[in-house]
């Protein structure tokens, strides 16, 4: 079928123009000037018209950080690839890439084909997937390359948690050589776990067992110190970088110089270390602060972690949000570490309030339109190998349009959120804007508050290299 948007504001990375949009099929076939011949005739002759007066007209968010059904700690993440899809279309996001999962010991290709058979059939919007590296050797390395050629672009590393995914230095190093190669992105979650572990043991053999001691262990001058390193280490291997979840001043200095010498590094940060802190979300009373507990962990407010991160996001030393969802509920799951702060699962759920958490960055001026849908729709499909096909509203594009109402407004709560989780990390936060339609490869998913899709809607993404690599 064919479909008109009309009279809305089409807003792009370059600007916001009063557009009309026509649909045919999954795809995007002209964006016209409202009024002129071919709206009048297209209006004339679609299928379904939509009218869009007074709302933006985006391309759908592109969520490139998430973790479905991830394994923690004994337990997994309690959003699957069905749910957690379905959340994320609610919330504007027609696009996700997940990660799947290499632990020690086990070979890539196995792990890649239990991913691909966790998602298949299940999602409501389109995935793709970055691979976790979590034993890098020479068979790891030798995948790599394959994976490159089916569309698996980017390699995470961690320097984080020792004996379940933490590569040393060698092995980073090595892969990052590897990527050099083959042309892909190196992703790595950036903190000294060997320290922090160290610090984390400490605390806990002097009666520190509350959740607040996971943010106090995990220092902000640790993520600082592992940003360096691996900017260093990239530049010896030559490979690009790509910081996840950057969460503190340090580090973003970090990124900051290597950017400013011409290095190949990029980072993103994410909602909560924008709007949640350690002394007013992590340091709760009892256990609440367990809600909260994340890695990178939420940084304190009496420092300028967030005010910067604001600016990073203003001024492209970060390039993209995303959210790292990985949630988890109170009961059963965070519960397992009430006695120690060591054995709560990490993870906030946040991929259904991205797009309307960043728009606040509109509404308070930090940032412009363009660049909202700049750092959550069309850096991240350039920056992981979707582009043009994945956000951007011009013709031959997917169809993945949001409209999205900025005169709405309402409150995020466990009682109207639509992620498996038994409470909100941004409960009571008041959201000026609120997504009113969302379009997903030409089917509208989200209508008059409901959604309209099901299970198996979504596509799997083979993705080309970084545009920002080329």
């Amino acid at each position: 079928m064919t479909m008109l948007i009309k009279g809305g504001t089409v807003i792009s990375s370059t600007g916001a123009d009063l557009a009309e949009v026509l649909v045919d099929g999954e795809t995007i076939i002209a964006v016209m000037s409202p009024g002129s011949e071919p709206a009048l005739s297209a209006e004339s002759a679609a299928d379904r018209v939509i009218d869009a007066a007074g709302k933006y007209v985006i391309p759908g968010g592109v969520d490139a950080h998430t973790h479905m059904e991830l394994p923690f700690g004994g337990t997994k993440a309690s959003d699957d690839f069905e749910n957690g899809t379905k959340a994320a279309a609610w919330g504007g996001t027609t696009t996700i890439i997940d990660f799947a999962v290499q632990s020690f010991g086990q070979q890539v290709r196995d792990s890649l084909d239990e991913w691909m058979a966790k998602a298949e059939g299940k999602c409501a919007i389109d995935y793709g997937f970055h691979m976790i590296i979590g034993d890098v050797n020479d068979a790891s390395l030798k995948e790599m390359d394959t994976l490159v050629d089916e569309g698996i672009t980017s390699f995470k590393l961690f320097m984080a948690y020792p004996g379940v995914f933490l590569s040393d230095d060698a092995q980073i190093l090595r892969a990052m050589q590897q990527a050099a190669g083959n042309g892909s992105m190196i992703m790595m979650h950036a903190e000294n776990g060997i320290a922090i572990d160290l610090l984390a043991q400490q605390a806990v053999d002097r009666g520190e067992t509350a959740p607040i001691n996971h943010g106090l262990v995990r220092r902000a001058e640790l993520e600082s110190e592992a940003t360096h390193r691996a900017i260093m280490l990239a530049k010896v291997g030559a490979s690009p970088l790509y910081i996840v979840h950057l969460s503190a001043s340090g580090a973003l200095e970090q990124v900051t110089r290597a950017r400013n010498e011409g290095a190949n590094v990029f980072a993103e940060t994410c909602p909560q270390y924008l709007y949640l802190s350690l002394e007013d979300h992590l340091g709760k009373p009892g256990f609440e602060g367990a809600g909260y507990v994340c890695s990178t962990p939420l940084r304190s407010k009496h420092e300028p972690h967030a005010r910067d991160l604001w600016t990073g996001l203003r001024n492209d030393n970060l390039s993209v949000v995303s959210t790292d969802h990985c949630p988890f509920c109170m009961k059963d799951q965070k519960e397992l570490g009430k006695d120690d702060f060591r054995a709560i699962p990490n993870g906030i759920g946040s991929v259904e309030h991205r797009m309307d958490l960043i728009y606040q960055g509109v509404v308070t001026d930090e940032l412009s339109l363009p660049r909202w849908v700049e750092i959550c729709a069309t850096t991240p499909a350039r920056m992981f190998g979707m582009y043009p096909k994945k956000g951007v509203i011009q013709p031959g594009s997917d169809a993945d349009i949001v409209l999205y109402d900025p005169s709405a407004t309402w409150s995020i709560s466990v009682d109207n959120h639509h992620m498996n989780m038994d409470y909100s990390a941004y409960e009571g936060i008041e959201i000026n804007g609120k997504v009113d339609t969302v379009i997903s490869r030409g089917q509208v998913v989200i209508e008059n508050d409901a959604y309209h899709g099901k299970a198996g809607d979504g596509k799997y993404v083979p993705r080309g290299l970084s545009q920002y690599l080329m």
